[in-house]
């Protein structure tokens, strides 16, 4: 059976990560979230899989390459075009996306998934689309239900007692919202709904596709369905994930290398005397890390491989990058590190480097940055408070 990941868009409310790295890229403990999508799709039998890409698209790519190792087919339509020899991305839109695939060649033959590529799910595809044809729908988006006190962080759906959609409503007031069933983003569809959908120009599936159905009165519906969903949308999202997979709350995310105490989970070779460092899990250490003694972990926390913690050094509640180093004394609450970037829980953002902190959070690799002098050291605080 055929599938589409949608993994061409830009990630901006992700950023600083999706500076360098797409969303679909983005690792929950070293595993690509897009990687996870492609496991549950083959279980379920979807083993054809086009995913359309466009910003960042060569690391897609050579990561996935033509599917074989994850037991699959995929193929990759670029959004873009060529400028002075560099690929510049030109995101056609989610259902742009799907129509540019089909103008190329016809793909989409018989019933078919559309998944976004940004969030961790469990569901049971194999009913979803059973339930799909059994009501003879020509597309069906998938929904779950939230507290009412969270509809307006949501695009909700407004159906009838048989299912069919009936209106769409982007992030409505507490008071205004009509429904509490949202849209996951994850989509069944026949190929007739490619008739509706303009070719050669930019083109979104929620925003204009969808109510151009509701507006003709094709047979679309929605179906509630209880299962895991874990958005990546944001910043905040990705570090609640972390916390969900490093706290066994989310399910089916193994926390990878070897549990060296209770809670307390490393990469390959990590130097640390284990006496003379204060470390309480849920806590993830990637391989080749350094924690040098006096340093203190407080999870749950993630530390990339390759980061070197110096002595003195705190990390509470924070997620760490890859070759990261923290520098002495340093007292990091509830904040994620990602190359020059420190960001807290909110999304709020400090470029280190621009800012002259460069001697507190640098890369690894460098070679070890001069101490700042005495009266500079209360700066540490900054990072560290937590607010």
């Amino acid at each position: 059976m055929k599938a589409m990941i949608l993994a061409a868009g830009k990630g901006t409310r992700v950023r600083p990560i999706t500076y360098t790295i797409p969303k679909p890229m983005i690792p929950i403990l070293q595993k690509p979230v897009m990687e996870f999508l492609l496991e549950l799709l083959r279980q379920h039998g979807f083993d054809q899989i086009m995913v359309n890409v466009s910003h960042l698209a060569s690391e897609i790519e050579s990561y996935f390459r033509d599917g074989q190792r994850f037991g699959v087919q995929i193929a990759y339509s670029f959004e873009g075009r060529i400028e002075d020899g560099e690929l510049v991305g030109e995101a056609i839109g989610s259902a742009g996306g799907m129509r540019r695939i089909q103008d190329f060649s016809p793909f989409f033959d018989d019933t078919f998934v559309v998944l976004c590529g940004d969030a961790l799910i469990d569901l049971d595809l194999t009913a979803a689309v059973k339930w799909h044809k059994a009501k003879g729908a020509i597309a069906t988006v998938i929904m779950r239900s939230v507290p009412r006190e969270e509809v307006s962080s949501y695009g909700i759906v407004v159906t009838d007692d048989t299912g069919r959609v009936k209106a769409f409503q982007e992030k409505p007031a507490v008071e205004a919202a009509l429904s509490t069933n949202i849209s996951t983003g994850i989509y069944i569809f026949e190929p007739e709904v490619l008739d509706y959908i303009p070719s050669g120009q930019q083109y979104d599936i929620g925003s204009q596709l969808f109510p151009k159905l509701v507006e003709i009165g094709a047979p679309f519906y929605g179906l509630v369905m209880d299962f895991q969903w874990v958005d990546i949308g944001k910043v905040p999202d990705y570090w609640h994930a972390i916390r969900g997979v490093l706290s066994r709350e989310i399910k089916n995310v193994e926390i990878p290398g070897h549990e060296v105490a209770p809670g307390i989970y490393t990469g390959l070779n990590v130097a640390v005397n284990w006496d003379k460092v204060d470390i309480t899990g849920p806590v993830y250490i990637g391989g080749m890390t350094r924690i040098e003694d006096g340093a203190k972990i407080i999870g749950p926390a993630m530390i990339g491989p390759n980061c070197w913690i110096c002595s003195g050094a705190t990390v509470d509640n924070s997620v760490i990058f890859d070759y990261s180093r923290l520098g002495p004394g340093v007292r990091l609450v509830d904040k994620l590190v990602f190359g020059r970037y420190c960001v807290d829980k909110n999304g709020a953002t400090i470029d280190v480097q621009a800012a002259a902190l460069d001697w507190l959070i640098t890369d690894a690799r460098h070679p070890q940055p001069s101490q700042p002098p005495l009266e500079h050291r209360a700066i540490v605080e900054l990072l560290g408070n937590g607010n």
